[in-house]
């Protein structure tokens, strides 16, 4: 700064690259950040060379799903290359709603890629086992990939890609219809640092997939799945884990496998929401082995009768939110049971139970002031999963 004071270059256009770089990303607000890039070319190319992440404007959120109805941006192969091209160096790239997009548009990342740790390709229907070779192939230091509702892939295609990412932490193969155990279990077997995947609504995925996973995975999410009692013992076989998600569990022929959680010494948030038939009997065993769990959803488990909230109360001391909306079986005595026990509860969510008398509703809210009580019914939040 000393020589160009000298040379009276005292403008901020005589600052060299380095100085504007710093300048550039201590701007917080993403417009000034575009307003950087339209001062002159040379600032426009700062900009793109510390660009980190780019979304585009079809993308949406995989909780409301229909604000891809209100996104009509069709992106083609020439306009993601050009971007690929012109942000070089992007670590996260969102193409979730692209639905045009085809695997021609993914063989950019072959030459761009190679930064990229987080690809969300949610909802790309035209993306094959070949697309996702390319991103396999461009893109090994990969740790985050949603692939929601990509139904063109296949185990082949997870196979390929758990080859060349070993570094896959956080995977999303939710409504991935044509996946199964097999490619489950590539993923599973390879990427030794996975901490967390999604299978919800994979009908051909029973869970055996995770024999023999690594203790860093600590999150499962399986809604609608048709997981079997090897399946459940597949997913705590690593055991890591702290939330499971099985809630509308698909009804097995060879009964509740479900008790087989109970050796999950680790899990901390569990979720049975509208596994009607889960068994007493599993209640009871997950609540006699599972001693760290803070938070537990039984909303609508109606054959949970009371020996087993007697079990919950008992031994479920560590336990600070439970849900118990529409337990049809669920009456005085089995609440009377939760209030004597579960000396950690703060919020209990309830509405809907036939059988609790408003009387003993009351005698609950004297005894226990300090648990609040929520008849808004909600869904066990993680703050594991970086897909919402």
């Amino acid at each position: 700064m000393e020589d160009l004071s000298k040379i009276g270059a005292s403008s901020i256009m005589h600052l060299p690259d380095d100085c504007l770089t710093i300048i550039f990303r201590a701007l917080d607000c993403p417009t000034d950040r575009e307003s950087f890039g339209l001062t002159c070319r040379r600032w426009l190319h700062i900009q793109n060379f510390n660009r980190r992440s780019l979304q585009f404007v079809c993308s949406f959120n995989i909780l409301h799903p229909s604000s891809f109805l209100t996104k009509s941006l069709d992106v083609q192969t020439v306009h993601l290359h050009r971007l690929l091209r012109r942000f070089q160096h992007l670590e996260s790239l969102s193409l979730c709603g692209c639905a045009e997009l085809n695997d021609s548009g993914l063989t950019r990342l072959i030459s761009y890629g190679s930064n990229l740790q987080n690809l969300n390709l949610d909802c790309c229907f035209k993306v094959t086992n070949y697309g996702l070779s390319l991103v396999a192939s461009g893109c090994h230091l990969l740790t985050t990939i949603s692939l929601y509702r990509c139904l063109g892939i296949t185990d082949e295609g997870l196979d390929t890609l758990a080859t060349a990412c070993l570094s896959l932490k956080y995977v999303n193969l939710s409504y991935c219809s044509k996946i199964s155990d097999k490619g489950l279990k590539a993923l599973t077997q390879r990427c030794r640092q996975l901490q967390a995947v999604n299978i919800s609504h994979c009908e051909s995925i029973s869970g055996v997939g995770f024999k023999g996973c690594s203790k860093s995975l600590t999150y499962v999410e399986a809604e609608s799945c048709k997981l079997n009692l090897e399946g459940v013992t597949g997913i705590i076989s690593g055991g890591g884990i702290e939330y499971l998600d099985v809630s509308c569990l698909s009804w097995s022929p060879l009964g509740d496998p479900l008790h087989g959680i109970s050796f999950s010494s680790s899990l901390k948030i569990l979720n049975f929401r509208m596994c009607r038939t889960v068994a007493n009997s599993s209640i009871i065993a997950i609540a006699m082995g599972c001693k760290l769990l803070e938070e537990w959803n039984l909303a609508l488990c109606h054959e949970v009768r009371i020996s087993g909230w007697q079990a919950v109360g008992y031994y479920c001391q560590n336990l600070k939110k439970l849900h118990v909306n529409r337990c049809r079986n669920l009456n005085d005595n089995g609440l009377q049971a939760l209030r004597d026990g579960c000396k950690s509860l703060s919020i209990l969510y309830m509405n809907g139970c036939v059988h609790v008398t408003p009387f003993a509703l009351e005698v609950f809210k004297s005894h226990r002031a300090n648990v609040c009580i929520k008849e808004v019914e909600v869904m066990c939040i993680s703050p594991y999963f970086p897909f919402r």
